[in-house]
């Protein structure tokens, strides 16, 4: 059966738990630390973690993925961006939006979870066990979890490759506009 290997352990739970935990730990502390490279460095750590999911999801490519683009490229950018201005202790002051902001934030949550935990979804245990999925399927499903780096190059360069041109324009901007932050005036 797919599923019942490492995820079903309870090593595996810990692990995941680790990584939540660790990973809104660091999220929290971004939002709400003032000193900017403080908070560059626990985005770092809160994009390790999101990377540690992809691991424990069977999703290696996007975890390599997301440690070189994210907190390889994208965290050295923040930090050579926050160390070229001044006054980095500092942060930005508080404002007035800060109350509607948090009600709102806690409005969203609630929502959130409200719709995640009434939602019946369809899972693959669920879809095996009812007989909705047929044997030559589960072969396929079964072929793209033990390597998903063939489909996941599939799906890239043909069925979403609009969408893999225009995220690589997006990080193009974003280097020119790293480039023009730094440059001598």
């Amino acid at each position: 059966m797919l599923g019942q290997g490492t995820e079903a352990s309870l090593l595996a739970d810990i692990v995941f738990w680790v990584i939540a935990i660790s990973s809104i730990v660091a999220a929290l502390a971004v939002v709400i630390l003032k000193d900017l490279f403080r908070a560059a460095l626990f985005l770092i750590v809160s994009f390790l973690g999101v990377a540690g999911m992809f691991v424990l999801l069977r999703a290696e490519f996007l975890a390599v993925v997301q440690v070189l683009v994210y907190v390889g490229a994208i965290s050295v950018l923040i930090i050579f961006a926050i160390l070229m201005t001044r006054d980095v202790e500092e942060g930005s002051p508080s404002n007035r939006f800060r109350l509607p902001m948090a009600i709102f934030s806690a409005l969203f949550a609630a929502v959130a979870i409200y719709v995640a935990l009434s939602t019946n979804w369809n899972t693959l245990e669920a879809s095996i066990a009812s007989g909705a999925i047929s044997g030559d399927t589960l072969e396929k499903v079964k072929g793209v979890y033990s390597n998903t780096i063939p489909t996941i190059g599939h799906l890239l360069l043909r069925d979403f490759v609009l969408a893999f041109e225009v995220a690589s324009v997006v990080l193009l901007a974003a280097l020119i506009g790293a480039l023009a932050l730094i440059r001598e005036r």
